[in-house]
């Protein structure tokens, strides 16, 4: 815009400079002086905002991938195009497929948080379903005979500990010890747009931190996927046959709501942008909402001062089995009101919730449960940090250095810039 404005201001000047010339000349000749030429506008040019296509809708880039091999399927109730599942989508199209892996809260996504999936049946198509969140967090070798290929489809929500992502390492890391190609079908992150959180330091991997990232890696699926391979995390170091399928039109910048649930306690978008910041009271004696209408929306615990709103946490089938005080009132805080751009321009954790909590918290000696918080983390210093008394400025200062290397290491793997 700025060089549109130059443009037309050369062009007014030289306009100028005639109009002078052709005074002076009829001024000189005794002529009657013509109006001055009007002031040239910029001209605005319309953009047209291209819509965004998923992974999985470009079935032009992969169905030739595919077509006549035997192919698993890594899915869950996101795995749709338009309003289709990937699964029916591909037996429609005549792709071979021969079985299904299902992640945390089950194929049909209606499975509660932890709890164990069981291997079954899809009753729609006939398809054996082969838990991954059961026995097994990695397939056996024997789960994966006779495939070529592995689909992962599967809608992330961009954080460490939310474990979708460890689901598609492990599976990466299957798929490399036994020679099968991987694709990955990218979608959004909803908290794409920033970085943020303690980095996950060396022995503290688990289900709900694999790899050395931060709490918010601002990365897609399919850009984790890369890193991933790029990075040699796979274990012994071996390097999947990996493809990502990339969206078109994509923008971590502009917002983009979830069309789906991903998980039975993620119900909304208020809860998806409170998810990184609330999820560390998972590791506490403080209700994050689990049981009730408001998951990852409020928090709070019986005797908690100074609360906005009174809440019970009841076991609810496929969402909540046995919540944090169940059957407990509590008093808490709902942030359920906030408006979203109000949550999703802010940018960064919010530690001043779990630090006042702790603050507050009558037996604090109680109040976390060090292992899982730890595991949450990445670390013990968090904690640690809390229990000394450090404010949420003094903590984030500790991350800088190490998110500053993350993110120099991360420019290689982004698809989207």
């Amino acid at each position: 815009m700025r060089a549109v404005k130059e443009i037309c201001a050369v062009r007014m000047m030289a306009k100028t400079i005639k109009y002078l010339l052709i005074v002076t000349w009829l001024s000189a000749c005794g002529q009657p002086t013509p109006a001055p030429p009007p002031a040239e506008q910029p001209k605005v040019v319309e953009t047209v905002q291209k819509p965004l296509r998923l992974g999985a809708e470009r079935t032009e880039v992969y169905l030739p991938l595919v077509q006549g091999k035997s192919v698993g399927i890594v899915a869950n109730q996101t795995s749709v195009v338009g309003k289709t599942h990937l699964v029916d989508t591909l037996l429609g199209l005549g792709i071979n497929v021969k079985s299904v892996f299902a992640p945390e809260h089950g194929f049909r996504g209606n499975a509660s948080a932890g709890a164990k999936i069981s291997d079954s049946k899809d009753p729609k198509t006939g398809l054996p379903i082969v838990s991954l969140y059961g026995s097994n967090y990695k397939p056996e070798p024997e789960m994966l005979e006779g495939l070529d290929v592995v689909i992962f489809d599967i809608q992330d929500v961009g954080t460490r500990f939310y474990t979708y992502i460890s689901t598609m390492s492990y599976m990466m890391e299957a798929c490399a010890e036994n020679g099968i190609e991987m694709l990955v079908l990218d979608r959004p992150n909803p908290n794409g747009h920033y970085v943020d959180g303690p980095v996950l330091k060396k022995g503290l991997s688990s289900f709900v931190g694999l790899h050395e990232v931060p709490v918010v890696h601002g990365m897609t699926v399919g850009e984790y996927a890369k890193m991933v391979n790029g990075e040699g995390w796979l274990k012994n170091n071996v390097n999947c046959n990996l493809t990502v399928v990339e969206m078109e039109n994509y923008s971590r910048k502009k917002p983009y709501e979830l069309p789906i649930a991903p998980s039975p306690n993620l119900p909304n978008q208020t809860a998806i942008y409170l998810y990184p910041s609330l999820c560390f009271f998972e590791g506490t004696e403080v209700s994050e909402g689990r049981g009730t209408d408001k998951p990852f929306q409020q928090f709070g615990y019986p005797k908690m001062p100074n609360g906005n709103t009174k809440f019970t946490p009841k076991s609810i089938d496929g969402v909540a089995n046995y919540p944090k005080l169940e059957n407990k009132k509590c008093n808490g805080i709902d942030l359920s009101d906030i408006p979203l751009d109000s949550l999703r321009n802010k940018g960064q954790l919010n530690l001043e919730w779990l630090i006042s909590t702790y603050q507050d918290y009558p037996e604090k000696d109680k109040f976390f449960k060090a292992d899982f918080f730890d595991k949450l983390a990445g670390s013990s210093e968090l904690r640690k940090q809390i229990i000394s008394g450090k404010s949420a400025k003094e903590i984030r200062e500790t991350w800088q250095t190490e998110l500053i290397q993350f993110k120099m290491m991360r420019k290689k793997y982004l698809y989207y810039k």
